[in-house]
Protein backbone atom coordinates (compact mmCIF):
# COMPACT_ATOMS: atom_id res chain seq x y z
CA UNK A 1 0.00 0.00 0.00
CA UNK A 2 2.99 2.29 0.35
CA UNK A 3 4.06 5.14 2.59
CA UNK A 4 2.07 8.23 3.56
CA UNK A 5 2.56 11.44 5.52
CA UNK A 6 0.02 12.57 8.15
CA UNK A 7 -0.03 16.15 9.43
CA UNK A 8 -2.09 17.14 12.50
CA UNK A 9 -2.67 20.90 12.59
CA UNK A 10 -3.83 20.71 16.22
CA UNK A 11 -0.34 19.60 17.28
CA UNK A 12 1.69 22.09 15.24
CA UNK A 13 2.99 25.20 17.02
CA UNK A 14 4.79 26.65 14.01
CA UNK A 15 8.32 25.97 15.26
CA UNK A 16 9.47 25.28 11.68
CA UNK A 17 11.82 22.49 12.73
CA UNK A 18 10.61 20.52 9.72
CA UNK A 19 11.40 23.37 7.36
CA UNK A 20 14.88 23.79 8.80
CA UNK A 21 15.51 20.04 8.80
CA UNK A 22 14.75 19.85 5.10
CA UNK A 23 17.35 22.52 4.44
CA UNK A 24 19.84 20.79 6.71
CA UNK A 25 19.35 17.49 4.90
CA UNK A 26 19.44 18.72 1.31
CA UNK A 27 21.41 21.95 0.98
CA UNK A 28 24.91 21.14 -0.33
CA UNK A 29 24.09 17.41 -0.20
CA UNK A 30 23.52 15.22 -3.22
CA UNK A 31 21.50 12.07 -2.57
CA UNK A 32 21.90 10.08 -5.79
CA UNK A 33 19.86 8.86 -7.51
CA UNK A 34 17.05 10.74 -5.78
CA UNK A 35 18.09 14.39 -5.67
CA UNK A 36 20.70 16.97 -6.50
CA UNK A 37 21.52 19.54 -3.79
CA UNK A 38 18.80 21.99 -2.82
CA UNK A 39 19.87 25.65 -3.09
CA UNK A 40 20.15 27.45 0.23
CA UNK A 41 17.70 30.16 -0.84
CA UNK A 42 14.58 30.26 -2.99
CA UNK A 43 13.33 26.73 -2.35
CA UNK A 44 11.43 25.19 0.55
CA UNK A 45 10.65 21.56 -0.24
CA UNK A 46 8.95 21.46 3.17
CA UNK A 47 7.58 24.72 4.50
CA UNK A 48 5.24 25.88 7.24
CA UNK A 49 2.50 28.24 6.11
CA UNK A 50 1.27 30.65 8.79
CA UNK A 51 -2.19 32.22 8.68
CA UNK A 52 -3.34 34.98 11.02
CA UNK A 53 -7.12 34.74 11.21
CA UNK A 54 -9.87 36.95 12.56
CA UNK A 55 -9.90 40.58 13.62
CA UNK A 56 -8.27 42.18 16.67
CA UNK A 57 -8.69 41.32 19.48
CA UNK A 58 -10.18 37.95 18.45
CA UNK A 59 -7.26 36.51 16.50
CA UNK A 60 -5.96 33.00 16.00
CA UNK A 61 -2.85 31.77 14.22
CA UNK A 62 -2.87 28.45 12.38
CA UNK A 63 -0.07 26.51 10.73
CA UNK A 64 -0.07 24.13 7.78
CA UNK A 65 2.81 22.08 6.43
CA UNK A 66 3.07 22.31 2.66
CA UNK A 67 5.16 19.84 0.71
CA UNK A 68 4.97 17.50 -2.27
CA UNK A 69 1.77 15.51 -1.88
CA UNK A 70 3.28 12.37 -3.49
CA UNK A 71 0.03 11.98 -5.40
CA UNK A 72 -1.37 8.65 -6.46
CA UNK A 73 -2.20 10.25 -9.82
CA UNK A 74 0.56 12.83 -9.88
CA UNK A 75 0.07 15.63 -12.44
CA UNK A 76 3.84 15.99 -12.71
CA UNK A 77 4.12 12.34 -13.79
CA UNK A 78 1.51 12.92 -16.45
CA UNK A 79 3.40 15.99 -17.67
CA UNK A 80 6.76 14.21 -17.98
CA UNK A 81 6.41 10.41 -17.62
CA UNK A 82 9.94 9.93 -18.85
CA UNK A 83 11.39 12.04 -16.03
CA UNK A 84 9.06 11.63 -13.04
CA UNK A 85 8.23 8.27 -11.48
CA UNK A 86 6.70 6.67 -8.42
CA UNK A 87 8.69 4.28 -6.29
CA UNK A 88 7.18 1.06 -5.01
CA UNK A 89 6.67 2.73 -1.63
CA UNK A 90 4.65 5.56 -3.21
CA UNK A 91 7.22 8.34 -3.07
CA UNK A 92 7.18 10.41 -6.26
CA UNK A 93 10.62 11.28 -7.60
CA UNK A 94 11.75 13.85 -10.15
CA UNK A 95 14.73 12.13 -11.76
CA UNK A 96 17.63 14.58 -11.38
CA UNK A 97 19.23 13.44 -14.63
CA UNK A 98 16.24 12.96 -16.93
CA UNK A 99 14.35 16.06 -15.81
CA UNK A 100 16.97 18.64 -16.79
CA UNK A 101 15.44 21.53 -18.67
CA UNK A 102 11.84 20.50 -17.97
CA UNK A 103 10.72 23.88 -16.63
CA UNK A 104 7.10 22.99 -17.39
CA UNK A 105 7.04 20.67 -14.38
CA UNK A 106 6.85 23.72 -12.10
CA UNK A 107 3.49 24.67 -13.62
CA UNK A 108 2.30 21.06 -13.74
CA UNK A 109 2.15 20.80 -9.94
CA UNK A 110 -1.17 22.18 -8.61
CA UNK A 111 0.30 22.46 -5.10
CA UNK A 112 3.24 24.71 -5.95
CA UNK A 113 5.62 22.07 -4.61
CA UNK A 114 8.05 21.95 -7.55
CA UNK A 115 10.78 24.58 -7.83
CA UNK A 116 13.21 25.34 -10.63
CA UNK A 117 16.92 25.36 -9.86
CA UNK A 118 18.33 27.83 -12.36
CA UNK A 119 21.90 26.88 -11.55
CA UNK A 120 21.36 23.20 -12.27
CA UNK A 121 18.66 23.80 -14.94
CA UNK A 122 16.54 21.31 -13.02
CA UNK A 123 13.08 21.09 -11.44
CA UNK A 124 13.30 19.93 -7.82
CA UNK A 125 11.00 18.97 -4.96
CA UNK A 126 10.64 16.91 -1.80
CA UNK A 127 11.79 13.32 -2.22
CA UNK A 128 10.31 12.13 1.06
CA UNK A 129 13.99 11.74 2.07
CA UNK A 130 14.04 8.54 0.01
CA UNK A 131 17.69 7.97 0.93
CA UNK A 132 16.77 7.87 4.64
CA UNK A 133 13.67 5.75 4.08
CA UNK A 134 15.81 3.20 2.22
CA UNK A 135 18.08 3.08 5.28
CA UNK A 136 15.11 2.33 7.53
CA UNK A 137 14.95 5.85 8.94
CA UNK A 138 12.26 8.55 8.98
CA UNK A 139 12.32 11.58 6.69
CA UNK A 140 14.30 14.28 8.47
CA UNK A 141 11.31 16.63 8.71
CA UNK A 142 9.31 13.96 10.54
CA UNK A 143 12.18 12.93 12.78
CA UNK A 144 12.68 16.43 14.21
CA UNK A 145 9.02 17.30 14.86
CA UNK A 146 8.85 17.71 18.66
CA UNK A 147 5.09 17.31 18.96
CA UNK A 148 4.30 14.48 16.56
CA UNK A 149 2.44 16.87 14.28
CA UNK A 150 4.11 15.39 11.19
CA UNK A 151 4.27 11.60 10.89
CA UNK A 152 5.28 9.11 8.22
CA UNK A 153 4.81 5.40 7.77
CA UNK A 154 2.91 2.56 6.15
CA UNK A 155 -0.55 3.45 4.92
CA UNK A 156 -2.22 0.58 6.76
CA UNK A 157 -0.80 1.83 10.07
CA UNK A 158 -2.61 5.15 9.61
CA UNK A 159 -5.99 3.78 8.55
CA UNK A 160 -7.85 5.51 11.40
CA UNK A 161 -6.18 8.87 10.76
CA UNK A 162 -6.72 8.65 7.00
CA UNK A 163 -10.43 7.98 7.51
CA UNK A 164 -10.72 11.22 9.51
CA UNK A 165 -8.40 13.32 7.36
CA UNK A 166 -8.94 15.91 4.67
CA UNK A 167 -6.79 16.88 1.71
CA UNK A 168 -4.71 20.04 1.51
CA UNK A 169 -6.87 21.19 -1.42
CA UNK A 170 -10.09 19.14 -1.24
CA UNK A 171 -11.31 20.06 -4.72
CA UNK A 172 -8.17 18.54 -6.25
CA UNK A 173 -8.12 15.37 -4.15
CA UNK A 174 -10.23 13.14 -6.38
CA UNK A 175 -8.14 13.80 -9.47
CA UNK A 176 -4.65 13.81 -7.93
CA UNK A 177 -5.18 11.40 -4.98
CA UNK A 178 -2.62 13.09 -2.68
CA UNK A 179 -0.89 10.91 -0.10
CA UNK A 180 -0.27 13.59 2.51
CA UNK A 181 -3.24 13.56 4.89
CA UNK A 182 -4.34 16.51 7.04
CA UNK A 183 -6.01 16.21 10.44
CA UNK A 184 -7.79 19.02 12.29
CA UNK A 185 -7.42 21.43 9.40
CA UNK A 186 -8.48 24.86 10.69
CA UNK A 187 -12.01 25.92 9.83
CA UNK A 188 -13.67 29.24 10.59
CA UNK A 189 -14.42 30.71 14.00
CA UNK A 190 -17.19 33.03 15.15
CA UNK A 191 -16.54 35.04 18.31
CA UNK A 192 -17.41 38.15 20.27
CA UNK A 193 -17.75 39.65 23.73
CA UNK A 194 -21.02 40.29 25.61
CA UNK A 195 -21.14 43.63 27.41
CA UNK A 196 -23.43 45.82 29.50
CA UNK A 197 -22.50 49.32 28.34
CA UNK A 198 -24.56 51.08 31.01
CA UNK A 199 -22.82 49.16 33.80
CA UNK A 200 -19.48 49.29 31.94
CA UNK A 201 -18.86 45.59 32.50
CA UNK A 202 -18.99 42.29 30.68
CA UNK A 203 -21.91 39.90 31.04
CA UNK A 204 -20.48 36.67 32.40
CA UNK A 205 -22.48 33.52 31.67
CA UNK A 206 -24.56 34.96 28.83
CA UNK A 207 -26.01 32.21 26.63
CA UNK A 208 -25.06 32.50 22.96
CA UNK A 209 -26.70 30.39 20.26
CA UNK A 210 -25.66 30.37 16.60
CA UNK A 211 -28.02 29.02 13.95
CA UNK A 212 -26.67 28.06 10.53
CA UNK A 213 -29.14 29.69 8.15
CA UNK A 214 -28.48 27.16 5.39
CA UNK A 215 -28.59 23.88 7.32
CA UNK A 216 -30.45 24.72 10.52
CA UNK A 217 -27.52 23.48 12.62
CA UNK A 218 -27.56 25.06 16.08
CA UNK A 219 -24.46 25.65 18.20
CA UNK A 220 -24.34 26.84 21.80
CA UNK A 221 -21.71 28.69 23.82
CA UNK A 222 -21.46 30.65 27.05
CA UNK A 223 -19.67 33.92 27.75
CA UNK A 224 -16.65 33.26 29.97
CA UNK A 225 -15.29 35.35 32.85
CA UNK A 226 -14.12 37.94 30.33
CA UNK A 227 -17.46 38.03 28.53
CA UNK A 228 -15.92 36.25 25.53
CA UNK A 229 -17.71 33.60 23.51
CA UNK A 230 -16.24 31.40 20.80
CA UNK A 231 -17.58 29.01 18.20
CA UNK A 232 -14.52 27.22 16.87
CA UNK A 233 -14.14 24.98 13.83
CA UNK A 234 -17.37 26.11 12.21
CA UNK A 235 -18.16 25.96 8.51
CA UNK A 236 -18.35 28.69 5.91
CA UNK A 237 -21.89 29.93 6.45
CA UNK A 238 -24.31 32.69 7.33
CA UNK A 239 -25.40 32.62 10.98
CA UNK A 240 -28.20 34.05 13.11
CA UNK A 241 -26.85 34.65 16.60
CA UNK A 242 -29.01 34.88 19.72
CA UNK A 243 -27.50 36.40 22.88
CA UNK A 244 -29.45 36.23 26.13
CA UNK A 245 -28.86 36.61 29.86
CA UNK A 246 -31.09 36.81 32.91
CA UNK A 247 -32.47 40.29 33.39
CA UNK A 248 -31.56 41.41 29.88
CA UNK A 249 -33.38 41.72 26.57
CA UNK A 250 -32.37 39.09 24.03
CA UNK A 251 -30.26 40.33 21.12
CA UNK A 252 -30.56 38.77 17.66
CA UNK A 253 -27.79 39.47 15.16
CA UNK A 254 -26.52 38.06 11.91
CA UNK A 255 -22.93 37.27 11.01
CA UNK A 256 -21.12 35.44 8.26
CA UNK A 257 -18.08 33.18 8.20
CA UNK A 258 -18.42 32.56 4.47
CA UNK A 259 -15.38 34.62 3.53
CA UNK A 260 -13.33 34.77 6.72
CA UNK A 261 -13.27 34.15 10.46
CA UNK A 262 -15.58 36.59 12.18
CA UNK A 263 -15.12 38.67 15.31
CA UNK A 264 -18.53 40.17 16.06
CA UNK A 265 -16.95 42.61 18.49
CA UNK A 266 -18.85 43.88 21.54
CA UNK A 267 -22.44 42.66 21.68
CA UNK A 268 -24.31 45.02 23.99
CA UNK A 269 -27.19 43.74 26.11
CA UNK A 270 -29.73 46.06 27.68
CA UNK A 271 -31.62 45.60 30.92
CA UNK A 272 -35.21 44.44 30.62
CA UNK A 273 -37.76 46.98 31.92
Amino acid sequence: MGKVFVFDAAKCNGCRNCQLACKDEHVDNEWAPWAKPQPDTGQFWTRVEERVRGQVPKVRVSYTVRMCQHCGDAPCMAAAPEAVYRRDDGLVIVDPEKARGLRELVEACPYGAIYYNEGLDLPQKCTGCAHLVDAGELPHCVDVCPHGALRFGDEEDFAEEIAAATALVPERAEAARPRVYYLNAPKRFLAGVVVDLEADEVVVGAKVTAENLATGEVLAAEADEFGDFWFRQVGKAAWRVYVEAEGYLTRVLEASTAEEDRNMGPVALYKAE
